[in-house]
């Protein structure tokens, strides 16, 4: 096993975050687990990692952390950085709303998006100067296979896994001088919590109006609880945590996209997408490095 690292995990209350602080714990690494409310809801949780961790004589420290809260945020990246150097942060928080996107209202796309896309910004600008000031580090962000496509009834999960393969990749070439990287995992379906406590929209009337297209979330949640109920080994979400330890203990540089699970055409839109974005990188990094002459 590589050198045992320093690792941050939010959400790591249930699915993959949980499955992943374990593994990460079985390999070695030190890690701290973000949860919210670990005094209240996320008690029984908290407690069952420390248990699992003394098994193991491994740690996971689970800490107080609600990625759209600032003073949590920062209270917990501080708490860490007095310990040990944070090496690793794995941003895993998120929500996954189903149903027509003309019925979500503003306020659910606002709640949508604190979590998703501005709980890994906060999460990011909390722990990166520390990284750069080390020359040493690693984000790796959650997004999707619904990352790379727009999909019915997916459409404000998409938008904010969209957002934030924009957001990481960008982060991607702009930290590269200081040996920091941010790369994505882009998991497709898997059998996690997600399907079961997916919100629907808030819109009733809206959505009444859609007819029998309106049943379209029920139908496809069904298909995906029927599909994970099959226990496919590709669908075990354990899969995920095991390629993200495996992410972690790779040697730089990383992919900047990682695909794990059913493909569903993410692979090639991958390598499609790759030169194109490339060229345009490379055509500007002269610039925004400094290097060209005026005339």
């Amino acid at each position: 096993m590589s050198t045992s690292k320093t690792i941050l995990i939010t959400g790591a209350s249930r699915g993959i975050g949980l499955l992943t602080a374990r593994e990460l714990a079985r390999r070695g690494h030190r890690v701290f687990a973000g949860l919210r409310d670990t005094a209240g809801r996320s008690k029984d949780v908290a407690n069952e990692l420390v248990q699992f961790s003394t098994a193991l004589d491994h740690q996971i420290v689970p800490v107080e952390l609600d990625v759209t809260d600032d003073a949590t945020v920062v209270s917990a990246v501080a708490r860490i950085e007095q310990e040990a150097p944070l090496d690793v942060l794995v941003n895993n928080a998120g929500i996954m709303p189903v149903g027509l996107t003309e019925g979500f209202t503003l306020d659910q796309a606002k709640e949508l998006f604190d979590v998703n896309f501005y709980g890994i910004i906060r999460m990011n600008r909390a722990i990166l100067p520390a990284m750069r000031s080390r020359k040493s580090g690693l984000v790796i962000n959650l997004s999707s296979a619904a990352g790379r496509f727009g999909m019915p009834f997916f459409g404000l999960y998409c938008a904010s896994k969209w957002a934030v393969e924009a957001y990481a990749e960008a982060l991607h070439y702009e930290l590269e001088s200081f040996s920091v990287e941010s790369i994505l995992v882009e998991p497709s379906g898997h059998g996690t919590d997600l399907v079961v406590t997916a919100p629907s929209p808030s819109d009733e009337i809206c959505v009444s109006q859609y007819g029998d297209l309106s049943n379209g979330r029920d139908r496809l949640l069904g298909m995906f609880k029927g599909m994970f109920d099959q226990e496919d080994s590709s669908t075990d979400a354990g899969n995920i945590a095991t390629r993200i330890a495996e992410l972690i203990e790779m040697s730089a540089p990383r992919p900047v996209r990682t695909q794990v699970g059913h493909d569903m055409g993410v692979t090639a839109v991958n390598e499609a997408v790759a030169p194109i974005q490339a060229a345009l990188v490379n055509s500007l990094k002269p610039v925004y490095m400094g290097e060209t002459v005026n005339a």
